[in-house]
């Protein structure tokens, strides 16, 4: 796709490919003889996702949640919304919250107490790409593929506006946040 505002490329397909493996391998050895309820925070981790499920060996169930603290603008408001809840009770199971990026934690750490609130029996972090630099509150992520810089990611399920989402990378992106 040739596109004057798809900026410099920070993780390759290959190397998506091989960490998704890798993360999966990791969490099969974790949760081996236990069925993991894999939490997809949409829309920007269902790809991530539906990968991570192939490579993980062994059963898990997938279910998803809509947050929002961003609404139309590039910077978390601070106040989170849940627009769409899990499916299914998750007391008592093994939850993985599947993330595409945490970057100031302010919307996962509210999603985690959310989910906590509702007494499963472990609650991990899995999150695709994080922004260390960046964060507001301390985090444990059990599982984080890639550190990137201070940089506005787009591809891979992460989106400007809903676009970019189908690149087959992770890219940063090269049009001014700031007139969004």
């Amino acid at each position: 796709m040739r596109d004057a505002l798809i900026g410099e490329v920070l993780v390759q397909p290959d190397e998506l490919a091989r960490r998704v493996r890798e993360l999966g391998a990791e969490i099969s050895r974790d949760y081996k003889d236990r069925e993991p309820v894999l939490i997809g925070v949409l829309k920007g981790a269902a790809f991530f996702i539906a990968d991570l499920m192939r490579a993980i060996e062994g059963h898990c169930v997938v279910d998803f949640m809509a947050v929002s603290s961003y609404g139309s603008s590039t910077a978390t408001s601070g106040v989170v919304r849940i627009l769409k809840d899990l499916d299914m009770s998750i007391e008592g199971r093994d939850v993985l919250v599947v993330e595409d990026i945490v970057d100031s934690g302010l919307t996962l750490s509210y999603l985690l107490r959310t989910l906590r609130a509702r007494e499963p029996r472990s609650v991990e972090v899995c999150a695709l790409l994080t922004k260390p630099s960046r964060r507001r509150v301390d985090l444990d992520l059990k599982y984080v593929g890639f550190e990137i810089p201070d940089k506005f990611a787009i591809g891979y399920g992460l989106d400007v506006e809903e676009r970019y989402r189908n690149l087959p990378f992770v890219a940063e992106y090269g049009g001014n946040v700031d007139d969004l």
